[in-house]
């Protein structure tokens, strides 16, 4: 790797969407050979890296902010896969970005992993409704303003302070709005999501599938093997110099398939009904006070926006830059049983 190679680092390496992310960068033509770092908390972790030719930086967690912004430093382009939903070491890592490109002189680059949550409405408890399909060319970043005067959710708050440091400091930024995740990711630590899983370890507990009220509110979903070849684009995109959207313009969706809350927990239990595991083929329905204590960490907030909310999005902007995902309905009808099966046999040695 010679002086003028860009250097990368990846926040979020040993979790779902780094890790993925991470392998499918290592495999892009526009990565050169030793310029790819990750932040880790542990030294197993380090070694597991090191072997792929992932060079480990260590620290202690995300609170820790002056180590992030002098790490950040050193770097031409991060890619934070880490928490979308803290704000500070978001804020602290631009402001290293910042640093580094005061004293090269050179353009740095910011790409920044959040959720489809942060447009979703609140059709259960009524205090919000949106009809609207949204687009990646469509106003996203004002909308999340707008949305955030009104209530605020640590996730948006995160991306508006993205938007907003990035353009105080001249650091380009780009967000991934993703919505529901499936399958099984390439890295090298976790290799499942959040919320189809979540919906299985229930089912497997109190023997049948669950649903928020009639689950009729519809969301997207995105294969992580596609999702993470849009942060490659993403990125070789800007290591090529192409004209790429940013800051305020740069939110980017990664949608390839539209479902309801109903379908999946419908999905959950067909394939629990199936394997033997669950009770019946057919889901129960349950309060948002319900998902709240169950999936929302208490919160009603994030209760019925991760799991009862309408957030439908399209895609637009990430299909232009060459995003070519290659998963359908298909995959995500499979993946039901493959991710119930896995879970279930790690229940099993629990």
């Amino acid at each position: 790797m010679s002086e003028s190679t860009p250097r990368i680092l990846v926040t979020g390496a040993t979790g779902y969407i780094g890790g993925s992310v991470l392998s499918e960068i290592l495999q892009s033509p526009a990565v050169e050979a030793g310029s790819v770092s990750a932040l880790v908390r542990r030294p197993d972790q380090a070694e597991v890296l090191l072997a792929h030719g992932v060079t480990p930086v260590l620290f202690k967690h995300l609170d820790d902010l002056e180590t992030m912004e002098k790490v950040a430093r050193d770097f031409d382009v991060v890619i934070n896969c880490a928490n979308g939903f803290h704000a500070s070491s978001a804020v602290a890592l631009i402001t290293g970005l910042s640093k580094r490109k005061e004293k090269t002189g050179k353009q740095v680059h910011f790409i920044h992993t959040s959720g489809t949550s942060n447009l979703g409405d609140y059709r259960i408890s009524g205090k919000y409704k949106e009809n609207r399909i949204f687009t990646d060319k469509d106003h996203i970043f004002a909308y999340e303003k707008y949305r955030e005067d009104m209530e605020t959710y640590p996730q948006r708050t995160t991306d508006i302070a993205v938007v907003e440091t990035g353009l105080a400091t001249s650091v380009r930024t780009y967000i991934i709005m993703s919505p529901t995740i499936y399958g099984f990711g390439s890295g090298w630590f976790n290799t499942i999501s959040i919320q189809i899983p979540a919906l299985i370890r229930t089912a497997i507990e109190k023997g049948h599938a669950e649903v928020v009220a009639a689950g009729n509110a519809k969301w997207n979903s995105v294969h992580i093997a596609d999702l993470a070849l849009l942060y490659e684009i993403l990125l070789r995109g800007v290591l090529e110099g192409r004209k790429l959207a940013y800051g305020s313009q740069g939110i980017y969706f990664s949608e390839t398939g539209e479902h309801s809350w109903l379908d999946l927990a419908e999905g959950v239990a067909k394939a629990g009904f199936e394997l033997g595991v669950l009770e019946a083929p057919a889901p129960v329905s349950i309060t948002l006070q319900q998902s709240a204590q169950q999936w929302g960490k208490g919160s009603l907030q994030y209760g019925e926006l991760g799991w009862a909310s309408s957030s439908r999005t399209r895609a637009v902007m990430s299909r232009e830059i060459g995003w070519k995902p290659t998963k359908g309905r298909r995959d995500f009808e499979e993946n039901f049983s493959e991710e119930f099966q896995l879970i279930f046999n790690r229940s099993k040695k629990q």
